[in-house]
């Protein structure tokens, strides 16, 4: 009988808050975040095979094989590193499409750091997540797997500790368009640069908000049902999703019994230390 196989973690993100600084000439937003890591999320089985082919097991609707970012991230690596093995991949999918919680660009970043491991081909954790950015901004944050203050396109990245708290994320079902966000003519794109000491005495907003709020209006609804209840209430990354932190699990289980039936929910410990890096070291593997 086969052992049974091994799901390796592609943890959420929230942005705990963002600002756009300004526009590069190639079109790309120079950001400041903080991408608070969660211990919740997809996950992915690889079952290496010495054919070289790299195939998606699991069906997701809407996405294509060929379009996927995990199998892009797979190909990708293949291709950079030329080894001749290839792999069969499979993902439970818990995360939303379109929510801002990163669960495409984190699948990619989870296939890259533990196929770099089962395939042995020797990429540092920088050169990983260098092959991440030309997957997506996000990428590289995955790859790094920690909380972080995030600066330029995404690839500038200092950890950062933060107290682990509690979250209830809020999925309004529905699915945002990034590119719709971004390319808004109303969206701020001058926010005054902050340093990390600024962190805990300004006010910090997720500036792509109003613009989600005005033409998806699901979203402020969301946000205005948990503003009741919590104050820190606001949006993660260009949504859907919106969120709260408490100080306790009880408290935002709580509330998730009362979240109306027309919007999923979950509630997850952030953490500074991405899950998936917890599990390779428990299975003996340390990317460097």
């Amino acid at each position: 009988m086969s052992a049974p196989a091994i799901f390796w973690p592609a943890p959420a993100k929230l942005n705990l808050f963002l600002h756009i600084t300004g526009r590069r000439d190639d079109g790309y937003h120079l950001l400041q975040s903080v991408f608070q890591m969660l211990e919740y999320g997809d996950e992915l089985s690889f079952d290496i095979t010495d054919d070289g082919k790299i195939s998606r097991l699991t069906d997701i609707p809407g996405v294509a094989e060929a379009d996927d970012l995990i199998v892009r991230a797979a190909k990708l690596l293949q291709q950079t590193t030329g080894t001749a093995l290839g792999v069969n991949i499979q993902i439970k999918k818990v995360l939303p499409m379109g929510g801002g919680l990163g669960g495409g660009s984190s699948d990619a970043a989870t296939v890259l750091v533990v196929l770099n491991q089962l395939w042995k081909t020797g990429l540092d954790i920088q050169q990983l997540a260098d092959l991440g950015l030309t997957l997506g901004a996000d990428v590289p944050i995955f790859v790094h797997g920690v909380t972080a203050f995030v600066e330029g396109v995404g690839e500038q990245i200092l950890a950062i500790d933060m107290p682990e708290k509690w979250f209830l994320v809020i999925h309004p079902q529905i699915n945002v368009s990034t590119a719709k966000i971004f390319t808004n003519s109303g969206l701020t794109r001058d926010c005054s640069a902050i340093r990390i000491c600024d962190l805990s005495g300004v006010q910090l907003t997720n500036v792509c908000e109003p613009i989600a709020c005005k033409h998806y209006p699901e979203i402020a609804e969301a946000i205005s049902w948990l503003s009741g209840y919590n104050r820190s209430a606001r949006m993660t990354g260009t949504g859907a999703c919106v969120f709260a932190e408490f100080d306790s699990q009880h408290e935002a289980k709580d509330l998730l019994q009362r979240l109306p039936e027309k919007w999923r929910g979950f509630v997850a410990k952030g953490v500074n230390q991405s899950p998936l890096y917890k599990q390779l070291a428990v299975q003996g593997l340390v990317n460097t």
